[in-house]
């Protein structure tokens, strides 16, 4: 039996594909998702890993977090703290607290971020390639460097940016950083 988010997600993998107006050919050339795989998951024989969604979702130039809340119906208008997920990375120091989650239903998420003293964080590269960001600097000193270009921010300060190559995030030996990190999806 099939379960109604297998059901869901198949719809909405069909939606995204059509939208584009790719063959299953042309987004298992851009994902890395064979034909076979994309057919099963579009008429909801299967359900896919959390491998395969994130190629799929890098595939549409979205975030996972998207493609997963494109699945929900609506959005509820408050989001409490303690409902809000937060992950650590315990290696680099990082910590982001999802205030406002992505949704179908909107174009964007809020992410609290907080980097321990000492601490330098690098992404290779963006969750989702030119994808619009606004960040603001609410307490501490970061120097940050998106696409070569390096910025040093103190608090009140924001900076936007589309990234498109390594983003780097680093912090003096004695002061941390906390900021608003807002992605906008188009």
């Amino acid at each position: 039996m099939k379960s109604e988010l297998t059901v869901r997600l198949a719809a909405r993998l069909s939606v995204l594909r059509a939208a584009r107006g790719w063959t299953l050919d042309q987004l298992a050339a851009a994902s890395g998702v064979s034909r076979a795989a994309l057919s099963r998951l579009e008429n909801a024989e299967v359900s896919p890993s959390a491998d395969v969604l994130n190629r799929l979702a890098a595939a549409h130039e979205m975030t996972l977090s998207r493609l997963m809340s494109m699945m929900e119906d609506g959005f509820a208008a408050q989001i409490r703290r303690d409902d809000q997920a937060l992950w650590r990375d315990g290696e680099t120091g990082l910590s982001r607290r999802i205030v406002s989650p992505a949704s179908a239903a909107l174009s964007g998420e809020v992410v609290e971020c907080k980097i321990t003293p000492g601490t330098h964080w690098v992404q290779e590269a963006p969750e989702v390639a030119g994808q619009e960001h606004h960040l603001l600097m609410l307490t501490g000193y970061l120097h940050a460097v998106v696409d070569n270009e390096a910025h040093y921010l103190a608090p009140g300060d924001a900076l936007r940016y589309k990234g498109h190559g390594e983003i780097r995030f680093v912090t003096a030996k004695g002061q941390g950083a906390k900021f608003m990190l807002c992605k906008i999806s188009v």
